[in-house]
């Protein structure tokens, strides 16, 4: 097992709640997005990538509806025991969540599976983000669409000030009300070796994607990647 890996199951039981105080909430707007983004419609077959705590999933299984099927993958055996409770919403008519323990640079599914996807705060944690990209490309029907939510370093040095200050005077002393100070001084540094939205982009076209496009989100704090098959 991965330190990577060890680290989310060492912090499942409390994702939800630090990403709710830490963001205000602005974590499900930017999901509700990159959701959109990702182009899932009524009857799709959608993949959830790195889901975590599975949020993403639900929101992708709404949009498919009962004749749709979403995969919830992830690494961490932890979060998806947290996935797999997540209360479901009862308003809406939704599809059939799996959820799978699968590593994100060897998807366990055929060529062209997927009508859609997304990822949520995964690809920054991967050990290869262009074998990650080219996977998630096989796995995508000709033409679908996925929506990819991270951290992002912004351009502007007043606001890559304010994010430093957010992340080591916020986001560090609110995870170590939980024990959790180490798993939550990792995202500086791998922010620190995280593409930008513009290598973002050219690492998709590499990875053979035929569209992609990255959109700051929150000052530039946050970007979704968005890659067309």
């Amino acid at each position: 097992m991965t330190e990577i890996q060890l680290l989310f199951d060492r912090i499942a039981p409390v994702y939800d709640r630090l990403n709710d105080w830490l963001s205000l909430g602005q974590h499900r707007i930017w999901k509700q997005m990159a959701v959109s983004w990702s182009g899932a419609g009524a009857g799709d077959t959608c993949l959830d990538l790195c889901c975590g705590s599975g949020d993403l999933a639900v929101l992708l299984s709404q949009k498919s509806g009962p004749q749709g099927r979403v995969c919830g993958v992830d690494f961490s055996a932890e979060m998806l025991q947290v996935a797999d409770k997540r209360e479901k919403p009862w308003l809406y008519p939704a599809s059939p969540i799996e959820w799978i323990k699968a590593d994100a640079l060897n998807l366990p599914f055929p060529d062209n599976f997927f009508d859609a996807a997304t990822a949520g705060y995964g690809l920054r944690n991967v050990t290869d983000i262009p074998q990650c990209l080219s996977e998630l490309r096989r796995v995508l029907k000709p033409g679908a669409k996925a929506a990819l939510l991270d951290f992002h370093r912004p351009a502007n040095p007043m606001m890559q000030s304010f994010q430093q200050w957010y992340l080591n005077g916020l986001v560090v002393p609110a995870a170590k009300n939980f024990g959790l100070t180490e798993e939550y001084a990792y995202i500086t540094p791998s922010l620190e070796k995280f593409p930008t939205g513009p290598e973002q982009v050219r690492l998709a076209e590499k990875a053979g994607y035929s569209h992609a496009t990255h959109y700051p989100l929150a000052g530039g704090m946050m970007g979704v990647l968005v890659v067309t098959k």
